[in-house]
C-alpha cells in the first residue's frame, strides 16, 4: 500500500485520507515516474525493439498517473473545495503539458514508427493489431509528423486549453452556486407541486432562512429546484426571475465565460491548423462515425428538416393555447412562459401530469428494478456493500459489487445521485480503475462512478423521482455497464473509450426499458401501497410520450448545430458578441420567444468545460439516438428480457470496447447498419 493515497492502486479506494495537500507530492510523483518511463522507450536502441518494449511499455507508462490524476478529477466534480480547487489547479498546466508532449516526443515517435514498421509488426493480429494501429494514428491526428516549433507549439496550446476550460467550468459552478431565490409570502408558490415546496423550505431551513412560525422557502439553480419553479409557479414574476438566473449564468462577472469561449475557440482553430485540418471539427473527427465536420453538420440539418414542419406546428399549437386560456390575443410567448404552458397544454391534451407519476418512482425501488433488469437481460447480479463497510467522498454515496452469470466478479461501482453545492451539475459516469483481461490469464475487475442532481429524499420520505429522472439513472447505467463489462485486455480500448458519436449507444438504448410496461412493472410501485402504475396513468403516459417531440429534437438539434459551426466557421465568432452570433446561426432552430431565448453558449460545460469534451461532437447524441432506437428494436422483436439477445449486446458491443471499428461492431449485432427511420418511428414523426 502506497504512503500517499494518491498513489495508492488498491481496489477500495481510501476517500477519507484524500487530502488537497497530498495531492502535489502525489502527482509530482506519478509525473516523474511517468516521464522516467516514457524516456526509457524513448531511449532504446532501434535494433532492440519489440511490440512489448515499445507499444505496450507505453501503454503501462503512465498507468500510476492515470489513476491518480482521475481521483483528483473526481473529488473536484463531487467535492470541490478551495484548497482541492487551488491544489487541482496547481497542477494541471504540468499534467497537461505532459500528456501534450506524449505525441510530440521525436525520439519516442520514431521508435514507435520504426517498430510499426518492422515484420514484427505485421505479424500482429487482433487486439494488438488494433492497439498498434490505434496508437499510431492517436499520434498522427496528435502532430507527431510535424517540425520542432509547431510542436512545441501545438505542446503550449493543449496546455492553455486545459487552463482555459477548467476556468469556464469553474464559473458555471460558481455562478450557479451564488445565486439564490428566498421566497417568505407562500401565496407566491401558487401552481408549485408539495414535494417542491416542502424541498425549498427544507433548503431553506439548512441555511438559516424562516422559522417553524414564519417559514421561508430557498430555490436555486440546481435542477431539481429550477426546473419546478420554471414549469409550475402561477407566479409570472418567478418565473421570470428564475428564468433571468438561469440564462444568465457564465454571463456575469466575476463569472463572466464570454472572453473564455472566445479564446477556446480561437486556440482549438489554432490546433487544427497546426495538424493540417481546416478546422477544429475535421481534426475532431476525422477517427468518429462522422469522419468529418460536414458529414455530421449534414445529419442534423437532415433532422432538422425532417421536424421542421412539426416544430412549427408545436410552436403555433402553444401560442393558440395560451390565448385561448389566458384570453389575450395570440402572439409569442414570453421565454420564461414556454415550459409553463406548455406543461398546462399537456394536462389539458392528455389529462397527464408527470408529477402524478413520482410517487411510483421511489429511488431505492427504481434502482432495484434496474438491477432486476439487468439480471434478466445481461446475466448480471449486483449487490450493495454495507454501508461503512468501504470508504466514500459523501455519506450519501453508495458501494457495489457486480458479478456476471459465471459468478465471476466483473467490477464494482460507486452511485451519488443528489445535489449538493460543492458538486458540479449534471449527470455522468466515469470510470476510477480499468481491470479486465490480464496477460497471466486473469481478470481484474473494473472500478466506475455514476453521478447525478437528481430529487433528492424529503423530511424521512423517499427521493421520488420524474421519469426523466429515471432515464437519467438508466443512461448512466448503460455507461457503467459498458466499462464494467469490458474484456479487453488494453486498458486504453477497453470500454467507454470509444469513437464519441458511438460512445451514447450503451447508455441511450437502457432508457427504452423505462416506458415498456413489462419492465416499469419491475420497480415502477407506489412508494407507500406497492401498486403499480394504475393503466389509466400508463395509457396517459405513453400518449403523452410524444407530446412536442419535435420540439424537443430541435432542442437537440440547435445544441448540435451551434456547437458544430462554431468549430466550423470559427472566424465569425472570435469578435463582438458571442451570444448574438451563435443565436443568428441557430436561430431557426429556437423556440419564437418574446424577448428571444438565449443559447447555452456561455454555460455549455459539455463544449467548453474540457480541452475536448464533446466539442464538435455534440450531434453525437443523436447520432447515437439512431444507433439506439434501431438496435433495441431486436428486443422489441424478440423479446424485452431475452438473455439471448442481452448476451449477444454484451458480446458484440457492451464487452468490446474499441476492439473494431464501431460500425462493424454494430453489424455484428444487427445483422446490418442503422436504419434512421427507427428514431423517426419513436418520435411520432413517421409512421
Amino acid at each position: 500500500m502506497a504512503a500517499n493515497p494518491f498513489l495508492d492502486p488498491s481496489f477500495e479506494i481510501r476517500w477519507t485520507q484524500l487530502r488537497p495537500e497530498l495531492i502535489e507530492p502525489a502527482i509530482a510523483t506519478a509525473l516523474a515516474q511517468a516521464q522516467a518511463a516514457v524516456d526509457a522507450i524513448s531511449a532504446r536502441d532501434l535494433g532492440t525493439l519489440t511490440y512489448e518494449n515499445t507499444f505496450l511499455a507505453l501503454e503501462r507508462a503512465t498507468e500510476e498517473l492515470n489513476v491518480a490524476w482521475g481521483k483528483v478529477a473526481h473529488l473536484q466534480s463531487v467535492a470541490d473545495s478551495p484548497p482541492l480547487r487551488e491544489a487541482h489547479n496547481r497542477m494541471l498546466p504540468a499534467v497537461s503539458a505532459f500528456y501534450a508532449k506524449i505525441p510530440l516526443n521525436a525520439e519516442l515517435w520514431c521508435r514507435l514508427k520504426t517498430f510499426a514498421g518492422s515484420p514484427a509488426a505485421a505479424e500482429l493480429r487482433g487486439i494488438h493489431r488494433r492497439f498498434l494501429d490505434e496508437t499510431v494514428a492517436d499520434f498522427r491526428q496528435a502532430g507527431a509528423d510535424l517540425p520542432p516549433e509547431q510542436r512545441a507549439r501545438l505542446e503550449a496550446l493543449q496546455s492553455e486549453l486545459a487552463q482555459l476550460t477548467q476556468k469556464y467550468a469553474e464559473n458555471v459552478l460558481d455562478a450557479t452556486n451564488a445565486w439564490q431565490l428566498v421566497i417568505e409570502d407562500e401565496t407566491r408558490l401558487r401552481g408549485l407541486p408539495a414535494r417542491a415546496c416542502a424541498a425549498a423550505r427544507q433548503n431553506a431551513e439548512r441555511k438559516g432562512y424562516g422559522s417553524t412560525e414564519k417559514p421561508a422557502w430557498r430555490f436555486t439553480l440546481q435542477a431539481p429546484s429550477q426546473e419546478a419553479v420554471i414549469t409550475y409557479a402561477e407566479d409570472e414574476d418567478l418565473r421570470r426571475w428564475m428564468w433571468s438566473a438561469v440564462v444568465s449564468v457564465g454571463s456575469l462577472e466575476p463569472y463572466a465565460n464570454a472572453s473564455l469561449i472566445q479564446r477556446i475557440l480561437a486556440r482549438r482553430a489554432e490546433k487544427a491548423a497546426l495538424l493540417g485540418k481546416p478546422h477544429f471539427a475535421d481534426l475532431v473527427l476525422e477517427r468518429r462515425m462522422a469522419r468529418n465536420g460536414a458529414r455530421a453538420l449534414g445529419f442534423i440539418e437532415d433532422l432538422q428538416q425532417r421536424a421542421q414542419a412539426a416544430f412549427a406546428r408545436e410552436c403555433r399549437e402553444l401560442e393558440e393555447f395560451k390565448a385561448q386560456r389566458s384570453g389575450g390575443a395570440e402572439g409569442l410567448l414570453k421565454a420564461w412562459e414556454v415550459a409553463y404552458w406548455a406543461e398546462r397544454l399537456r394536462q389539458a391534451r392528455y389529462d397527464f401530469d408527470e408529477e402524478a407519476l413520482r410517487p411510483y418512482f421511489p429511488m431505492e425501488r427504481v434502482i432495484a428494478g434496474m438491477f432486476e433488469l439487468a439480471h434478466r437481460v445481461f446475466g448480471l447480479r449486483i449487490a450493495e456493500r454495507p454501508a461503512g463497510s468501504v470508504e466514500v467522498w459523501h455519506p450519501e454515496v453508495k458501494f457495489y459489487d457486480m458479478h456476471d452469470a459465471r459468478g465471476r466478479h466483473v467490477g464494482s461501482f460507486y452511485a451519488d445521485w443528489h445535489p449538493r453545492e460543492a458538486k458540479r451539475g449534471g449527470a455522468w459516469m466515469n470510470y476510477l480503475i480499468t481491470g479486465g483481461p490480464q496477460s497471466d490469464g486473469t481478470r481484474a475487475p473494473h472500478l466506475g462512478v455514476i453521478c447525478g442532481n437528481l430529487t433528492p429524499p424529503l423530511d424521512g420520505r423517499p427521493a421520488l423521482l420524474t421519469h426523466r429522472e429515471v432515464e437519467t439513472i438508466f443512461h448512466e447505467f448503460g455507461h457503467l455497464l459498458h466499462h464494467l463489462l469490458g474484456e479487453v485486455e488494453i486498458k486504453s480500448l477497453n470500454g467507454v473509450n470509444v469513437a464519441w458519436d458511438f460512445v451514447e449507444l450503451p447508455s441511450q438504448i437502457m432508457e427504452n426499458w423505462c416506458w415498456e410496461r413489462e419492465s416499469l412493472d419491475l420497480f415502477a410501485r407506489h412508494h407507500a401501497t406497492g401498486e403499480a402504475i394504475p393503466a389509466e396513468l400508463f395509457a396517459k403516459m405513453n400518449a403523452a410520450k410524444n407530446f412536442r417531440s419535435a420540439c424537443a429534437i430541435m432542442r437537440q438539434v440547435q445544441l448540435a448545430k451551434m456547437d458544430l459551426l462554431l468549430h466550423l466557421r470559427t472566424g465569425e465568432f472570435l469578435e463582438g458578441d458571442i451570444e448574438a452570433r451563435a443565436r443568428a446561426v441557430v436561430a431557426d432552430t429556437m423556440l419564437p420567444t418574446e424577448p428571444p431565448a438565449r443559447t447555452l453558449v456561455k454555460r455549455f460545460t459539455h463544449i467548453f468545460g474540457d480541452p475536448v469534451g464533446y466539442a464538435a461532437g455534440y450531434y453525437s447524441y443523436k447520432w447515437a439516438e439512431v444507433l439506439d432506437a434501431d438496435a433495441f428494436t431486436r428486443f422489441r422483436r424478440e423479446g424485452l428480457f431475452n438473455p439471448q439477445v442481452g448476451a449477444e449486446f454484451v458480446e458484440h458491443i457492451l464487452s468490446r470496447g474499441n476492439s473494431a471499428e464501431p460500425m462493424e461492431l454494430y453489424r455484428r449485432f444487427m445483422g446490418r447498419e442503422p436504419d434512421l427511420n427507427a428514431l423517426l418511428i419513436r418520435c411520432g414523426l413517421k409512421s
